[in-house]
């Protein structure tokens, strides 16, 4: 039997502590303002993962359609599946922090990838599938 990966999302702002065993992820396309490299602690910057410049745009102009950004930053991570599940395998089984810049903490991009890869990463463990 295999352990479960856990994912949280946290703010990269004021989140600077490293829990023992985790593994921290910045899911943002830019490097977060006044954030030091050695402060963040992370293992990888993954840029693909985050929203296209497109969609990004549209979100912050339009923070009040998060339903919409949702629905097409899925979209946009679906076409980019097999190589983000390949990217998270080595930390498949592992407590994973995903890091975000942006300042509402419950509707941001985070939010939306963590659904997604708990969806994906649980077809492997069930076999459901993923709509």
């Amino acid at each position: 039997m295999s352990v479960p990966t856990t994912i949280e999302i946290r703010r990269i702002y004021g989140d600077k502590s490293r829990d023992p065993g985790s593994v921290r992820i910045l899911v943002d396309r830019l490097w977060p303002r006044g954030i030091s490299r050695k402060i963040a602690s992370i293992d990888l910057w993954a840029k693909d993962w985050s929203p296209g410049e497109e969609l990004r745009h549209f979100f912050h102009t339009h923070p009040d359609r998060f339903g919409e950004f949702a629905n097409r930053y899925r979209r946009e991570l679906l076409s980019r599946k097999r190589q983000i599940l390949e990217e998270i395998r080595p930390y498949r089984g592992k407590h994973i922090v995903l890091l975000y810049a942006f300042a509402n903490t419950r509707e941001n991009n985070a939010a939306v990838l963590k659904d997604v890869l708990e969806a994906w990463l649980g077809e492997g463990e069930t076999g459901a599938s993923v709509h």
